[in-house]
């Protein structure tokens, strides 16, 4: 190994329940089993890093953790064929940061089938912009071609627009030539969006319609839904026939409060994104679009700010209280 011991942010849980966030000096036989081990050169910042870091049981299965959902490096150690040292890889989902020590960490040893070589042309830190943010957005993006969606069809709407899954799938929607209408409560995020590709921005306010009417005017022919509750119960009313809409997030609530309607007479799909245990042949073919076909011009203006793994807190701090736009990279110690 290059180094004798590493550095990586440390989720802890005292007997009496404190629980306590630090960067910590590890030695190599700490690190929890697995086929290729990995020096992590960058990381990024996620919404469940931020719970992670606050050891929320819906993310953090044990004690002690290394939160990080995303990690992009190169491998030092491999006992898998597919795998050699000098690889550059990435992870992104996969347990990695959850049922798994994370990607806040100098290294990480983890099972070889969670692994995907990084997808050319992207350096490893145009990946972690993209991270499982990026990736989920190309889950949806596929879902919405999957069902022949087509540009010319009409408005997609994405919720959740100023965030890592929205900003990014915003750019891909727009990319392929979508006329996508944003929906954030940022101001500070609209000259972002339009540079991005957004036709239209607006308020979730101006969105949502309460009320109990089962179906509302046909306004969309796609959506991207990153908040749920009901934001997204209004775009399945609204959403026109044959429609296509993708779900993969829930800050907005985990209820569903509509009726049949939109599904049996409007032949509306409503499709559940999840990127954790996403089949690796699919996880490769989505890299490989989000590497070119799909791949935004403005993808490194996603990039809000590139930190170290000691201003990770604050930067968490900053995601959880609704100031981030964009996406935050972590630039690991070399």
């Amino acid at each position: 190994m290059p180094h004798e011991s590493f550095q990586a942010m440390l989720v802890r849980k005292s007997q009496a329940g404190r629980i306590t966030a630090a960067i910590e000096t590890l030695s190599f036989d700490q690190l929890p089993p697995g086929q290729v081990t990995i020096h992590v050169l960058y990381s990024s910042l996620n919404y469940k890093d931020a719970l992670a870091l606050e050891g929320h049981p819906g993310v953090v299965r044990a004690f002690p953790h290394v939160p990080g959902i995303d990690a992009a490096g190169v491998v030092v150690e491999s006992n898998d064929p597919r795998y050699a040292s000098g690889d550059e890889v990435i992870i992104t989902g996969g347990g990695l940061g959850e049922r798994i020590w994370g990607g806040l960490s100098q290294f990480v040893r983890v099972p070889a089938e969670i692994v995907v070589p990084r997808p050319a042309p992207l350096s490893l830190q145009e990946c972690m912009i993209y991270g499982t943010a990026g990736f989920t957005a190309g889950l949806c993006v596929a879902e919405i071609e999957r069902h022949d969606v087509a540009p010319e069809a009409g408005d997609v709407v994405v919720t959740g627009a100023s965030g890592g899954v929205g900003s990014i799938a915003v750019a891909i929607l727009a990319r392929l030539g979508y006329r996508v209408t944003a929906v954030t409560g940022k101001s500070a995020a609209h000259d972002l969006l339009r540079r991005l590709g957004a036709a239209e921005i607006v308020g979730r306010e101006a969105l949502h319609e309460a009320g109990d009417r089962p179906l509302l005017k046909a306004r969309w022919a796609a959506a991207v839904d990153t908040v749920g509750g009901d934001l997204l119960a209004t775009i399945l009313r609204g959403a026109g026939p044959h429609s296509c809409v993708t779900a993969c997030g829930l800050v907005g609530g985990d209820h569903l409060n509509l009726t049949v309607y939109p599904f049996i007479l409007r032949g509306v799909t409503l499709a559940g994104i999840n990127s954790v245990d996403t089949p690796m042949p699919q996880r490769r073919m989505i890299w490989e679009k989000l590497a070119e076909p799909w791949r935004p011009a403005g993808l490194n203006e996603l990039l809000q700010t590139e930190i170290d793994l000691d201003q990770v807190a604050e930067y968490a701090g900053r995601l959880k209280a609704g100031q981030a736009i964009g996406r935050i990279v972590v630039r690991l110690p070399r």
